[in-house]
């Protein structure tokens, strides 16, 4: 039996998919709420109420019960997401900033719920945020706007009332260009190299959640990468700067 349980939120994107896969090699039990099933999870969660938030929220919840059984988790990570511009002069741009809250904002409320009774004492809670989202985005106003709400929650969860177990970890990563399919597909001409692999980011997550270098308790993790060599970094600044 797996030592240790591991809850994917967004377990069949690009980037929930590599870390199902690099969780579960390493001997990890691994749920995915996505929806669509990962099938290399050990359980799925998926997601059908798509149009109301709170309907979403009495959807999951239950299902999560169900597949945990009481069975206390070493981690939940969020990697729920997706990108649309805009300006506000763009006809789609209230379309897109929905379309972004959904992606963005919902998944990482409702995994923190879900944190805040099904994560270990020592656990850890990640939520994905985005480096633009640190000042203004004017092409981008919806998935700005969502991604600097994931930035504030982290900071409301890290405090004392936030409703995480006590010891509990949680923090933000943000990336500022993943080296996802998608990502290649829409900017071809991209120096990929400049962009973040996604089994960097896996191998990241996979040695916080065995507690190995964990940045502080409410921590805004930048992501960087420069001519293929990746590293990271605290944002240290307010959370708009």
């Amino acid at each position: 039996m797996a030592a240790s349980r591991v809850l994917i939120y967004g377990g069949k994107g690009a980037l929930g998919m590599t870390c199902v896969t690099y969780f579960k090699a390493r001997n990890w039990w691994v749920a995915s709420v996505d929806l669509f099933p990962n099938e290399e999870a050990h359980a799925n969660v998926i997601v059908s109420k798509t149009e109301s938030w709170t309907e979403q929220n009495e959807e999951i919840q239950p299902k999560v019960d169900a597949i945990l059984d009481g069975i206390k988790l070493d981690a939940i990570i969020c990697v729920a997401g997706g990108w649309a511009g805009g300006s506000a002069k763009s006809k789609a741009v209230v379309k897109n900033a929905d379309l972004m809250f959904k992606q963005s904002v919902w998944t990482s409320l409702i995994a923190a719920n879900l944190a805040s009774k099904h994560l270990k004492e020592n656990g850890l809670l990640t939520l994905t945020g985005a480096q633009p989202s640190l000042g203004g985005t004017p092409g981008m106003l919806g998935y700005g706007m969502a991604k600097a709400a994931v930035h504030q929650l982290v900071k409301g969860l890290a405090e004392e009332k936030g409703g995480l177990p006590g010891a509990a970890s949680v923090l933000a990563i943000l990336p500022m260009t993943l080296d996802t399919p998608g990502n290649r597909k829409g900017m071809p001409n991209a120096d990929f190299n400049q962009w973040t692999p996604l089994d960097y980011v896996a191998k990241l997550l996979f040695e916080w959640a065995q507690r190995s270098n964990v940045p502080e308790r409410g921590s805004l993790v930048k992501l960087n990468t420069k001519d293929g060599v990746s590293s990271y970094e605290i944002h240290t600044g307010e959370l708009l700067s």
